[in-house]
């Protein structure tokens, strides 16, 4: 079995009617073969969308309310709707499921961020299928760019699971705009690399119930195989499509939906947690030698090769790492803005005589950095 841990996102779109009320059917029969799959003896995460629109059908809504307020209101009202479905079908095929919210800031901090994996671990070490979702009721930057793609991608490196599945409303990803008919118009089964020709593929916003769409896909795409994790993104509302995409993925056909192959190198979870939980504070910028170094070489950062930088911030923050005209990485610093003002371009003996105290030879460490510069560039 190549893929034992599952991850399955599923968004509002797949999940709920027209009218914005639950689809109770699609509900049934996604629940049941998760069931399935966890019969077979793999391990099943669940990361659904839905209390919005839960809770625009309790709350009189025909249409997704303008208004963070009233969208905050509807995720506390269909929260708990949600779960309530969820753990009565799961139940029904005797199953058992765990309600698990999460922000943004909680896979940010390190602390929140292990406890999260620990939870996570000890619920599927029980048989308990978690069913976890963005808190919407305290976020409001998530709810604005329909996330729920991203933490999925950010969950499954956290429990290293070996194979996201998206389920969409779309069959995957097209190499145009799948609503206009074209002849042109194809599938794209298998991507190896995600390079900028992939991204441009993406299309714009998707349905009125959902916030997600295919620009935040491909984001979550990124995520996943830097994490060594498999991601596929498949059709949510065609029967038994999560069976079949698991069988696809099993058997490496790629004759259904759209499946991203892993990166070579696998970050490791600390890496993972720098690289796509943390926000910048400010950002490095750095001189060609420096850049080659740190790209192909896997130095660590000294001052002498800093240039300039932008933003405020103290040691312990993360920043971007750029060469000046793209960015190459992101890195927890040992110094401070107005500290690594002052010492930039001098040599690493020079810090203590320039500052009047010494903390580390090096801005940034190796082991709390991330590059992902291409190293045929340099």
């Amino acid at each position: 079995m190549d893929f034992k841990r599952i991850v399955v996102k599923v968004g509002s779109s797949t999940i709920s009617n027209q009218n914005a009320k639950l689809n109770f059917s699609q509900l049934d029969a996604l629940v049941r073969q998760l069931v399935d799959l966890e019969n077979q003896g793999r391990e099943m995460i669940l990361v659904s969308s839905g209390a919005i629109a839960a809770g625009m059908g309790e709350l009189g809504y025909a249409k997704k309310p303008v208004s963070i307020p009233e969208q905050q209101a509807c995720a506390a009202v269909g929260q708990g709707v949600l779960i309530g479905i969820y753990n009565k079908f799961f139940r029904e095929y005797g199953a058992k499921c765990a309600q698990i919210l999460l922000t943004s800031s909680d896979l940010g901090n390190r602390n929140r961020y292990l406890n999260a994996f620990n939870t996570l671990k000890t619920l599927i070490d029980h048989g308990v299928i978690p069913v976890i979702n963005e808190n919407d009721t305290v976020v409001t930057n998530e709810i604005k760019v329909g996330d729920n793609d991203t933490l999925a991608a950010r969950v499954a490196g956290l429990v290293e699971a070996d194979l996201l599945i998206n389920l969409s409303d779309v069959p995957g990803l097209y190499n145009g705009n799948p609503n206009k008919k074209s002849d042109e118009l194809k599938l794209i089964s298998k991507v190896e690399k995600i390079t900028e020709e992939i991204e441009k593929m993406a299309g714009g916003k998707g349905s009125k119930v959902g916030t997600g769409g295919m620009e935040t896909k491909i984001e979550a795409a990124k995520i996943a195989v830097n994490s060594g994790v498999v991601m596929i993104i498949g059709p949510g509302q065609e029967k038994n499509s999560l069976l079949q995409l698991v069988e696809m993925a099993e058997n490496k056909d790629f004759d259904f939906g759209t499946t991203f192959l892993t990166a070579k190198d696998r970050l490791s979870k600390r890496k993972q947690w720098l690289n796509f939980n943390l926000a910048p504070m400010g950002k490095i910028i750095v001189d060609q030698g420096a850049a080659k170094a740190l790209v192909k070489r896997g130095k660590s950062l000294l001052p002498g090769g800093i240039v300039d930088l932008t933003g405020e911030f103290n040691s312990g923050d993360p920043v971007t790492i750029s060469d000046g005209k793209q960015e190459i990485g992101k890195g927890i610093v040992n110094y401070s803005s107005d500290e690594i003002e002052k010492i930039k371009g001098a040599h690493s003996k020079e810090i203590g005589n320039i500052l009047g105290y010494f903390n580390k030879s090096e801005v940034i460490h190796r082991d709390n950095m991330v590059i992902g510069g291409d190293k045929d560039e340099y």
